[in-house]
């Protein structure tokens, strides 16, 4: 099983212009591959591979001596991320764009050679060693590292490591171990059991200090003035990942099975009066957290569809409310009277319909490794029709 972890460093002045020249050499190397595989393409129709452009590497160092001082394995990671990006973009995703030298993320990584002793990071080109504060225990093997500088001039490295351990088998799905969690942005969070989680607004508590720094910066665009607005918005991140992985600890450890609604939160972000709020409130990274961190520990995520109507369902009586808008934060069915909060009754809803789905698709298998067939579907499916019929 593998896992990243993350630790800060502490280069000396010699090593951050090292790194300084890792970052630059990896963006351009990147933009130049892609600028590459664009003009093949529309100009012959010719899909360059990253091997392919891999293999062009050593003529180009004779044109650019100054890459020599760069890890070679670094640069040939930058041409298959790249390629990745192409890849992303056929799967639905963006068109891969070229990396700008402050917007960019600014990190370089080293597939190989990585070895931690005595509280240094040794790889490639820093045979030195870097100075890196091990908070927590590496057990398992390291396969590899993400070298990152932040807009505020921190350093740290992300360690992937093998941890010699195999996977943890899913646990069994039973409905009493089960909670349906509705996302949300009055409340962060609801669960089926009625546990809520408070949305903790970081960045709109951090508003009124972000738009000084920000008015200032515009005026006097200094070096300080810069590095204090950095500051800022590094501070409002922390605290959002801080929370964000505690309550996704929470819930995991918790529960065996978990069940989310899934939710088009790039469509959802188009929505000029609500695209500040939706990317404070991180659905997106916190589902992201969820998933992984049930495939640590064995436990199942479950997800309904965007369009099932989990909000207007009654969760008693099964009757939808058509009616139903955003403003009704409580209402009473008029099939069976039950009073109900929107928020609980559609985290109860996204429960029952997650383990109806799973279930429906369960029973068609006596042996879960088995495939599906269309004639073993087809005569499941055709009994009730039959009997229907018959009738």
């Amino acid at each position: 099983m593998l896992k990243g972890m993350k630790y800060r460093l502490y280069p000396t002045n010699s090593q951050k212009e090292l790194i300084a020249k890792h970052i630059g050499s990896n963006r351009f190397v990147y933009n130049l591959a892609l600028e590459t595989k664009n003009t093949a393409y529309l100009g012959s129709k010719h899909n360059f591979s990253p091997f392919d452009l891999i293999k062009q590497l050593p003529e180009l160092k004779k044109e650019c001596e100054w890459l020599k001082e760069v890890n070679s394995q670094s640069l040939q990671q930058a041409i298959q991320n790249m390629d990745i990006a192409f890849k992303k973009f056929f799967k639905g995703a963006g068109f891969p764009k070229f990396k700008s030298k402050h917007k960019s993320k600014q990190s370089f990584a080293v597939p190989q050679n990585v070895i931690i002793e005595n509280n240094l990071l040794i790889i490639p080109k820093f045979k030195e060693g870097i100075k890196i504060v091990l908070h927590r225990p590496i057990k398992g093997n390291i396969k590899s590292a993400t070298v990152s500088r932040t807009p505020t001039g921190k350093y740290f490295a992300s360690i992937l490591v093998d941890t010699n351990t195999e996977k943890p088998t899913k646990a069994p799905i039973k409905e009493n171990s089960t909670i349906g969690i509705d996302l949300g942005i009055k409340d962060f969070a609801i669960t089926s059991e009625g546990e809520v989680f408070d949305n903790p607004k970081y960045l709109h508590k951090a508003q009124s200090k972000l738009k000084y720094v920000q008015q200032k910066y515009s005026k006097n665009k200094g070096k300080r003035t810069k590095q204090h607005l950095a500051l800022l918005h590094e501070k409002v991140i922390n605290k959002r990942k801080d929370f964000l992985h505690k309550t996704s600890t929470k819930l995991i450890r918790e529960n065996q099975t978990i069940c989310l609604e899934d939710l088009a939160v790039s469509n959802m972000v188009r929505n000029h009066n609500l695209a500040q709020t939706i990317n404070d409130v991180s659905w997106s990274t916190f589902v992201a957290m969820l998933e992984y961190k049930a495939g640590w520990y064995g436990k199942n995520i479950l997800r309904i569809g965007r369009w099932s109507p989990s909000s207007k369902t009654c969760s008693n009586c099964g009757h939808i409310n058509k009616g139903l808008t955003l403003k009704d934060r409580e209402w009473t069915c008029p099939k069976c009277g039950s009073v109900l909060d929107r928020d609980v009754n559609a985290a109860c809803n996204i429960k029952s319909f997650a383990l109806k789905n799973n279930l429906s698709g369960e029973h068609r298998l006596k042996n879960r490794g088995e495939l599906p067939s269309l004639e073993r579907v087809l005569t499941h499916e055709a009994q009730p029709i039959a009997s229907g019929v018959g009738g």
